[in-house]
């Protein structure tokens, strides 16, 4: 039976205007959606957490998500205190030494540098020439403070984003812990509409992975500490306890964990000592930061219960695709993608018997 053209009319302005405002809401959700998900990504991973303190609070699920809130401000705020003024420390003592360094004479480049293959007489004899003319100096100075700045004006920018959009992720993990088991239910309703029963194994599918993807990155940071921690140790470091805690807290940065063992060669070759200065950078390179290749794909692979070429290209292609975000959503949409795919086989081999 042909529609009437007044209920055909009605259908297409219910399918208008239902298009319509789903963009309109993602066009106001759109500058948060990475917020939105980084709240989502912590309140997952801590939800058991969460569920042992509202048991202490006997239900009181407002107080109970307040705690948590705070305890994950707590969590993030102080080690970036912390790892703040380290650098600030570190970026003093480097000012300091570069001072002591051009006060003290002119400055001689190290034989090593000449005895470099192909270019080692020509970057030697260019650092001389600029390390021995006050002249050169300052000229390499105008040329490098307009870069400093734009790079210093977007550290800052960075740092102010960030700290909105923790402030903002904080807020809404607030109403993530507290309506939780609402939110759940409807997200479990609107699958279940969609896909039927296999809504309920896609859900349980993301939140493995985005649990596994988070254990898998504190646990490569733990790794990741204490590989640093021995070589710390074996090359005569100073404070290696605390300049391996630094390297748990910065392994979550892609280039922090370098920061650190590079101070750390830096101090010893100002030390004069050349030979530990080199083992710690290859060190650095070969042990501390080749965990992070190895440990990760191999505990989210087990956790997850991803193959490991597959983690592997979720995590990396994850990050290159959406930022720092990405290295849960890769995984998580890889996962889902493999579980559809398997529904979907299981279905056709059914349907052909």
């Amino acid at each position: 039976m042909t529609p009437h053209p007044a209920q055909r009319f009605e259908n297409f302005a219910q399918l208008a205007l239902t298009i319509g405002l789903v963009a309109g809401c993602w066009l106001v959700l759109a500058p948060f959606i990475v917020t939105i998900l980084f709240a989502t990504v912590v309140a997952l991973s801590t939800w058991p957490l969460y569920t042992g303190v509202l048991r202490l609070l006997r239900g009181r699920r407002t107080v109970a998500a307040a705690l948590m809130c705070l305890g994950c401000v707590m969590a993030i705020v102080v080690p970036i205190v912390v790892v703040t003024s380290s650098a600030a420390d570190g970026l003093q003592w480097l000012f300091g030494l570069i001072r002591a360094r051009i006060d003290s004479g002119p400055v001689q480049v190290p034989d090593w540098v000449r005895s470099l293959p192909l270019l080692g007489d020509s970057i030697a004899n260019y650092l001389q020439t600029l390390l021995s003319s006050r002249e050169a100096m300052v000229g390499l100075g105008h040329r490098m403070i307009e870069p400093a700045r734009a790079f210093g004006l977007k550290i800052v920018a960075a740092l102010g984003v960030g700290v909105v959009q923790v402030s903002l992720a904080v807020f809404v993990l607030f109403f993530l812990y507290r309506d939780g088991p609402v939110l759940h239910g409807a997200i479990e309703r609107m699958v279940e509409r969609l896909y039927g029963e296999t809504g309920r194994e896609l859900l349980t599918t993301a939140q493995k992975t985005v649990f596994g993807v988070m254990l898998g990155m504190v646990g490569t940071a733990l790794a990741q500490s204490l590989v640093a921690a021995l070589g710390f140790t074996i090359a005569g470091v100073p404070a290696p306890v605390l300049l391996a805690s630094l390297v748990f807290l910065l392994s979550m940065v892609p280039v922090g964990p370098p920061l650190v063992w590079g101070g750390a060669a830096l101090w010893l070759y100002d030390r004069g000592e050349l030979g530990w200065a080199i083992f710690m950078v290859a060190y650095g390179v070969f042990a501390i930061s080749s965990v992070d290749n190895i440990v990760k794909p191999l505990l989210i692979a087990r956790t997850s219960s991803l193959p490991l070429l597959v983690a592997v290209l979720g995590v990396f292609g994850g990050v290159l695709a959406f930022g720092l975000v990405g290295l849960f959503l890769g995984p998580t949409l890889l996962a889902l993608g493999i579980s559809l795919t398997q529904r979907w086989l299981n279905l056709r081999d059914a349907s052909a018997h």
